[in-house]
């Protein structure tokens, strides 16, 4: 089990989430490594929380994550991090959007969005890595490379060579996409790494 590398991704439905862990899928995949993933959409169509799931290694025979046990959490949404918290290992680096989604339960009063979350996240997170990836989405060419830009960040708390993801991004977007993800990549991995 310890020869497998586990990446949590979590956020809102409609932010990208299942691109992304295809992309880290296929990144895996080209490195040579055996790879089970799992997603989980909830109530992705109203706004609910999407999971998914990346496990890749030598050989891995289960995609499912036990606490405590993924290198790399990205979330694209501030409160999904801290609702994911405990998935991450000690020493994990936490990948978190600066980006806030009112859920459905708190614009209808019955829960409240956390505050001082940025204050939380920091207190969860010895290594987070904590940025506003929709605006470098924006500048990249796009918001909707948000999720791209997130990736280019996680990628740096991972073993897989830069190649290998550039080859998987373009494997997996559509050409007439593949610019401005490339640009986001580029963007998210600079972020992580200044």
């Amino acid at each position: 089990m310890n020869d497998c590398v586990s990446v949590f991704l979590t956020g809102v439905g409609g932010q990208g989430i299942l691109l992304a862990s295809e992309i880290i899928s296929n990144a895996a995949m080209l490195s040579g490594f055996d790879v089970k993933t799992n997603e989980v959409h909830g109530m992705a169509q109203r706004g609910g929380t999407v999971t998914a799931l990346v496990r890749y290694g030598p050989k891995v025979y289960s995609p499912l994550i036990c606490e405590g046990n993924a290198r790399v959490l990205c979330a694209f949404e501030m409160a999904e991090a801290i609702r994911a918290a405990h998935y991450l290992a000690p020493g994990g680096l936490a990948v978190v959007n600066q980006y806030r989604i009112i859920p459905v339960t708190v614009s209808s009063g019955s829960a409240v969005y956390p505050e001082n979350i940025q204050e939380t996240l920091r207190k969860c997170f010895p290594r987070l890595c904590y940025f506003d990836a929709t605006q470098k989405a924006i500048e990249a060419g796009t918001e909707k490379a948000a999720n791209v830009v997130l990736l280019g960040a996680t990628s740096v708390g991972l073993d897989l060579p830069e190649e290998t993801w550039l080859e998987a991004i373009r494997k997996t977007v559509k050409p007439k996409f593949l610019e401005v993800n490339l640009k986001a990549f580029a963007a998210g991995r600079a972020a992580a790494q200044s």
